[in-house]
C-alpha cells in the first residue's frame, strides 16, 4: 500500500475529531473521503500531509512511518478548495513553485510548466496574470502546481467546492481521465457525493471522526451500511420494520425484502425508483404533496393516509402526477435494502 493509516487519532480540546481511523490507499487508486462538515475528513487529509499532529496511531507512506517527517519532505501534493495561488506570480510562476523548491533547473522548470499547462487544458497560459483567470482556470493552475513535483500521492481538499455546478460536473470528469492517464494516486475529501462518486475508485464515508462505510461507488450507493449513510446520500425513504421471511411489516404496509435479509426489527431503505405509482384504488393510498423537476426525472413527494411517513418516488417526466392527485403505491423488492 502506498498510504496506510493505523488507529489515526486527533483530539481538539479532549474531543476526538479523528477517532482511531484505519485506512489504506493502493498505488494508482483514487479514494474520495465523503462526509458532512465536522466529520473529520479534512483533519484526516491534514494528518496525512503532516500539517496536523497525531495524538495516537500512525501514518505510513511506502511502508515508512511518517512520525517526525516534515510536510515538505513527505513527497505529497496538496490542493486546497480556495486554490491559494500566489497573486504576485504569473501562471507559469505558480506552476513552477514546487519545482523551484526542489531546485530544478530553469530549463527543467520551463519544460515541466509547458507540459502541465498543456495537460490541464491551458496551453500557452504561462505569462497570464492569476487575476485574469476564471474560477475553473484557477483550479486547473492549482492542479498543475500540485502535480509539478511528481508527488507520490496527490491530496485534494474540496477541490471543486467554489465552482458552479455545471463547471464542477465537467471538470470532475476531466480530472478522472487525467489521473487515469498519469497513473496518479489520489486521496480527496469532499462533502459532495456526486463529485465523489464520479471521481473515485473507492468512496469512504465518515461520521464523527470514524469511517462509517468504505466501498466502490456502486457498492455504497446500492447497499448503504446504515441509516446515517443512506440519509447522507440523499435517500429519504427510510423506515423501521419487522422482517419475517421475505416480507417486512412497516408503516407503509408489507414490503418485500430479499430472501437472505436479516430477520427481526430492522431499518429499511426504499430507493425512489422502487416506489411504483399505480391506480388510486390499488396498493398504499397516497396524495401527491409536492413534485420537483430533477432534469432526468421528477421527484414526487407522497403523503400516505394515516400517520405513515412521507415517501419519495422517481417518475418519468411525462408520467408524473400533479400536486393533489390521489395515487396508489406498490413497492419493487429489487430497490429495497435492509440496512445494517
Amino acid at each position: 500500500m502506498l498510504l496506510s493509516l493505523q488507529g489515526a487519532t486527533v483530539r481538539f480540546g479532549g474531543r476526538a475529531v479523528l477517532d482511531g481511523v484505519d485506512l489504506a490507499v493502493a498505488e494508482h487508486e483514487i479514494v474520495c473521503v465523503l462526509g458532512p462538515s465536522g466529520s473529520g475528513k479534512s483533519t484526516l487529509l491534514r494528518a496525512v500531509a503532516g500539517l496536523q499532529h497525531l495524538d495516537a496511531g500512525r501514518v505510513a507512506l511506502d511502508g515508512r512511518d511518517q512520525v517526525g517527517v516534515a510536510a515538505h519532505r513527505r513527497g505529497v501534493g496538496l490542493m486546497f478548495q480556495d486554490h491559494q495561488l500566489f497573486p504576485q506570480r504569473d501562471v507559469g510562476g505558480n506552476v513552477a513553485f514546487g519545482l523551484r523548491m526542489h531546485r530544478a533547473s530553469k530549463a527543467e522548470q520551463g519544460s515541466r510548466v509547458r507540459e502541465l499547462l498543456d495537460l490541464v487544458g491551458l496551453p500557452g497560459a504561462g505569462r497570464r496574470a492569476v487575476a485574469s483567470l476564471s474560477g475553473g482556470e484557477q483550479q486547473r493552475v492549482a492542479l498543475a502546481r500540485a502535480l509539478a513535483p511528481r508527488p507520490r500521492l496527490l491530496m485534494l481538499d474540496e477541490p471543486l467546492g467554489q465552482l458552479d455546478r455545471s463547471l464542477r460536473e465537467r471538470l470532475v470528469v476531466e480530472l478522472r481521465e487525467l489521473f487515469g492517464r498519469l497513473g496518479t494516486t489520489v486521496l480527496a475529501v469532499t462533502h459532495d457525493q456526486g463529485e465523489a462518486f464520479a471521481l473515485a475508485d473507492r468512496v469512504v464515508v465518515m461520521r464523527d471522526g470514524r469511517i462509517a462505510q468504505s466501498g466502490t461507488p456502486l457498492e455504497v450507493w446500492q447497499r448503504p451500511t446504515d441509516e446515517f449513510v443512506a440519509r447522507f446520500l440523499g435517500f429519504e425513504n427510510v423506515v423501521e420494520g419487522m422482517v419475517g421471511g421475505e416480507a417486512a411489516d412497516t408503516p407503509w404496509g408489507k414490503l418485500p425484502v430479499p430472501a437472505d435479509a436479516a430477520q427481526g426489527p430492522r431499518t429499511l431503505l426504499v430507493r425512489p425508483a422502487g416506489v411504483r405509482l399505480v391506480g388510486a384504488d390499488e396498493g398504499l393510498p397516497c396524495t401527491v404533496a409536492a413534485r420537483t423537476f430533477k432534469g432526468t426525472h421528477v421527484a414526487v413527494r407522497l403523503r400516505p393516509e394515516g400517520d405513515a411517513p412521507r415517501l419519495e418516488a422517481a417518475c418519468a417526466l411525462r408520467e408524473a402526477p400533479e400536486v393533489g392527485d390521489r395515487v396508489g403505491v406498490e413497492f419493487d423488492a429489487a430497490e429495497i435494502v435492509v440496512l445494517g
